[in-house]
């Protein structure tokens, strides 16, 4: 069975890559008893594939239940899934049957998994270990044949770190990970499931569809549809009913909806701080190193001013690119007993052409400067005991900000290109 018929037997619309990917991996896991783990954002579709891996399997012929983990209390929540005797809690006045027992030999879809309690998730992975479990308030072991399909819109992982999942129940439900992507990765989608929502509306209610001009299009298509496909098909019923045209233009689209100008753009979220933050200690390193280069600049027009103020003479050595071998010679016609100047340049005497290329040496700041031996050993200090730590640097960077701001650590961290979150680690990183 190829993707188009399996996109028409289950009403999915849609062309991208992403998607086709998804639903092959769908495909080809449903012949199969192995636990799925569906992710994606809230909205996208994860229970159609659900109803696509079983609709697939050799368990077609029973049942699929879907269950929202996050809508059942954590105090009912076993008895649901596991059913409880008579007399095991109060209220409890019969015995009942859970879903992995009435379920026996079909497919169960939890949903939200990510929001099971720890006690429950440990008699899930009982079940999906051995396939027995245990009713509330019984002693008896009692088996069962059930297809697990997870979802979530979390990230389990984390939720792991955080001690909320446990690791072995997530390594057992992601056996076959299957991730449905969202509708602003499924651009070319979005007026093509616009135009089905739309459609079905005025079938339902026998009007002529709505349709969106080329602008309103690509106003539509560039949204960020924080509420996935859910949103959309909202969308597409809100205008069949207010909308008194059926071409609706992009000025119409936005006097109904406000908030369908904003872009979809990429942007840096405090959400996100937590992945961003060797981005962001990256952006102070390279403010470390621009404002080192300027500061390297003004040290160069510094020493040039001084051979201008100074009226000294540069030598054309071309062939002396390094400071190994300084040239002795006069200074103005003064000799070196008789120099004012506490920091000399002695230079060799040149010949008529030389002389030219010394004008032209000064007028090109690239050649290189002939420094005496005093001179060139007090540069030559000054570079060994300067501090290159990107620690320190970064340290005295972030007293700078807070000094020029007088403690004010928003703008000092606007004024240093991070956020005021990864200041304060900083701060307290460096006990500033």
């Amino acid at each position: 069975m190829n993707l188009q018929s399996i996109k028409q037997r289950f009403g999915i619309v849609g062309r991208s890559e992403a998607l086709d990917r998804a639903l092959s991996k769908a495909v080809r896991v449903s012949s199969t008893d192995l636990s799925v783990l569906i992710t994606g954002e809230s909205g996208v579709g994860k229970e159609v594939f659900s109803k696509i891996i079983h609709g697939l399997s050799a368990r077609k012929h029973n049942k699929l239940i879907p269950i929202n983990c996050g809508a059942i209390p954590e105090g009912t929540i076993n008895s649901e899934l596991f059913g409880h005797e008579k007399g095991a809690f109060t209220g409890a006045v019969n015995e009942r049957k859970g879903y992995f027992e009435t379920y026996n030999g079909g497919t169960i879809f939890l949903d939200e998994i990510g929001e099971m309690p720890l006690d429950t998730q440990a008699y899930l992975l009982r079940v999906l270990e051995v396939g027995e479990f245990i009713r509330v308030g019984s002693s008896k072991t009692q088996k069962t044949d059930v297809r697990i399909i997870a979802a979530t819109n979390v990230d389990l992982m984390e939720r792991v770190r955080k001690g909320k999942f446990r690791e072995d129940l997530f390594f057992r439900l992601n056996t076959v990970p299957i991730e449905v992507p969202s509708l602003r990765d499924r651009p070319e989608d979005i007026y093509l499931l616009f135009r089905k929502f739309a459609s079905d509306f005025a079938e339902k209610y026998r009007t002529t569809p709505v349709q969106l001009d080329e602008k309103a299009q690509l106003l539509l298509e560039s949204y960020r549809w924080p509420g996935n496909i859910r949103q959309l098909k909202n969308i597409a019923e809100q205008l069949s009913v207010m909308s008194e045209e059926k071409m609706v233009d992009a000025e119409h689209l936005i006097e109904m909806l406000p908030d369908i100008h904003q872009r979809n753009l990429p942007m840096l979220t405090d959400a996100l701080e937590g992945d961003r933050t060797n981005l962001q200690e990256r952006e102070i390193l390279y403010k470390l190193l621009f404002d080192m280069k300027s500061d390297l600049n003004d040290l160069k027009s510094l020493v040039f001013e001084l051979i201008r103020d100074n009226n000294l003479r540069v030598s054309n050595t071309s062939d002396l690119m390094s400071l190994n071998a300084p040239q002795l010679g006069d200074y103005n016609g003064e000799s070196t007993e008789q120099s004012k100047y506490p920091a000399e340049v002695h230079l060799e005497e040149q010949n008529h052409h030389e002389h030219l290329q010394e004008q032209d040496n000064f007028s090109n700041p690239s050649r290189p400067i002939i420094l005496d031996d005093n001179l060139r050993q007090q540069y030559h200090s000054e570079e060994v005991e300067e501090n290159l730590s990107l620690e320190e640097n970064e340290k005295e960077l972030i007293r700078k900000a807070l000094r020029k701001h007088r403690g004010r650590r928003k703008e000092a961290a606007q004024d240093l290109g991070i956020s005021e979150r990864t200041l304060y680690r900083k701060i307290k990183q460096y006990e500033l």
